[in-house]
């Protein structure tokens, strides 16, 4: 029985973040606060020292969480081998980018996803890292890029052999199977099969039915998290995502198999928290009503992504937050009408607003994200989005600038008419401009809203370093204290690039952990004994 490798987990391009340079979240929050001035007992404090204090003792604020949720496709790929009883390692493809270490055991066939590989030459990273490891063994992809990709892959990539295509449920278990005892791949559904150099054949297609089709299962292995996938496809079509492309058929889950699952996971599995994973967990309208019904009795707390016109009210809100939604994550995207129509988003700017307004100071937390550079859209149309963020907004959000590494979006069709370009398509976002701005202009225009939101609006909280850490970064305080006190550590790791005068950045330093004294945060570092501020 031969033995299976997966690779599984997020691409390179969501690991770091250029803003960070040369502040103290640099280099894994290590970085010193003002080290070329030694002579005060501050100029060495880092935030790895701050600590809170609670009625078990004294802990770290940050706290690494790497590896404590494995990813959907993680989740799926190892229900299916457990299922088959197939010899297995799960290995994540972070740890193929950083190059720390390799697996544990030797194998026959490595599976890889390419979930969250968007282009070429990430996937030509994960070939290589393969080959020069596992050098003679079955490679086979799956997941969304190699799906879209698959004639690009086999006539590029010798060492591909085989490529899943859409659900591999079925496909799997019998590819294995087949590879064992020397069977006929042409009877494993949904497979591109290599023939030769650049050549392949297809097997038929075949979607499986998710309502009858068994969720995933782990036996009596204990999962506290569990991600969750409650249908395939999506029935939206947004320029800037290639998912209803990927899965052309949009199926999804009934509310009773969602609410049986969730409680088999919780009785059988220990699980306290569900992560559902899809583009839109609250369509359509009527199963999420049926769900509203259902989940209240289901024991489980939950977080959801959602489109920002489903929630119209604050009695909307209540009933999530009854049924134990504990995060809401939503696309705003933009505040600018123009922008969301070339996105073809199908919501509105007072949709995220009326949202906004139903969330803020909620029993449901949520995080709002937003681009700035799609093409098209020029300074002035984000503009709107700029003042949003700096004037009104509370709560988590993200912001990034439009990447076009991607290359499956629907919005390269637009490529003539919005005058897109990019300088190197071996790497998209070194360079590019369209008709509305350049990408010299929106990381520009990036960084001013992140830098005005971090000084000027104190109830709005950029979400980026917090997904190192556990959060919340304080257990037993409130949802508003804790978003203070990300804050305060937001702008406490920022001042060196924030105050230039080391005397000067001191001196803020001080007053900001002041403030964070107040929530129970202190300093603690052998170099700050006899300091007012050290954690007693």
């Amino acid at each position: 029985m031969r033995s299976v490798l997966v690779l599984a987990g997020e691409g390179p391009y969501f690991k770091n973040s250029t803003y960070y340079h040369g502040t103290m979240f640099d280099r894994g929050a290590t970085y010193p606060l003002a080290s070329e001035y030694s002579t005060h007992p501050l100029s060495g404090l880092r935030l790895t020292d701050l600590r809170y204090h609670d009625s078990t003792g004294v802990h770290p604020l940050l706290r690494p969480k790497r590896g404590a949720v494995p990813h959907l496709t993680s989740y799926t790929l190892e229900s299916i081998l457990l299922a088959a009883q197939r010899p297995f390692e799960v290995f994540d493809l972070l740890d193929v980018w950083e190059l720390q270490r390799d697996p544990a055991g030797r194998h026959d066939v490595v599976f890889l996803s390419t979930t969250f590989i968007c282009d070429n030459r990430t996937l030509g990273r994960a070939l290589a890292w393969i080959g020069e490891r596992f050098g003679g063994a079955t490679v086979v992809l799956g997941g969304q890029y190699s799906n879209l990709k698959f004639d690009r892959i086999m006539h590029q990539y010798p060492d591909v052999d085989i490529i899943v295509r859409g659900d591999g449920e079925a496909a799997i278990p019998l590819l294995l199977r087949a590879l064992d005892d020397g069977g006929d791949l042409d009877e494993v559904p949904n497979l591109v099969v290599r023939t030769g150099p650049g050549t392949y054949r297809q097997t038929a297609f075949h979607y499986i039915d998710l309502e009858e089709h068994p969720s995933p299962g782990f036996g009596t292995l204990q999962r506290t998290v569990v991600p969750y996938e409650s249908m395939r496809g999506c029935p939206f079509s947004c320029r800037f995502c290639s998912f209803p492309m990927a899965s052309p058929k949009w199926r999804y889950k009934s509310a009773g198999k969602i609410a049986a699952d969730w409680a088999r996971y919780r009785e059988v599995n220990g699980a306290r928290h569900i992560r559902a994973m899809d583009s839109t967990f609250t369509v359509p309208p009527r199963r999420m009503r049926e769900l509203l019904d259902l989940l209240p009795a289901v024991d489980v707390t939950w977080e959801a992504y959602t489109r920002a016109n489903v929630l119209t009210g604050r009695d909307t809100v209540q009933q999530f937050a009854d049924a134990h939604c504990a995060t809401l994550s939503i696309g705003f995207e933009s505040m600018s009408p123009k922008s969301l129509d070339l996105m073809h988003k199908q919501v509105r700017a007072e949709h995220n607003r009326t949202a906004h307004e139903a969330l803020s100071d909620g029993p449901v937390k949520y995080r709002c994200s937003f681009m700035v550079g799609y093409p098209g859209e020029a300074p002035e149309d984000y503009e709107l989005t700029h003042d949003f963020l700096t004037s009104e907004y509370t709560g988590h959000f993200m912001l990034s600038v439009f990447s076009m590494t991607d290359e499956t979006m629907p919005v390269w069709q637009d490529a003539e008419r919005l005058g897109i370009r990019v300088d190197d398509f071996e790497d998209p976002d070194s360079g590019w401009d369209h008709v509305g701005m350049d990408s010299t202009t929106a990381r520009k225009l990036h960084r001013r809203t992140l830098d005005e939101v971090r000084l000027r609006n104190d109830r709005a909280v950029l979400l980026l370093w917090q997904s190192d850490y556990h959060t919340p970064l304080v257990p037993g305080l409130s949802v508003k204290e804790n978003l203070w006190a990300e804050k305060l550590v937001e702008r406490l790791g920022m001042l060196p690039v924030d105050v230039a005068d080391p005397r000067d950045r001191v001196d803020a330093a001080v007053a900001l952990l002041g403030s964070l004294q107040r929530l129970g945060v202190r300093a603690s570092n052998p170099a700050l004994d006899g300091w007012p501020g050290e954690m007693a």
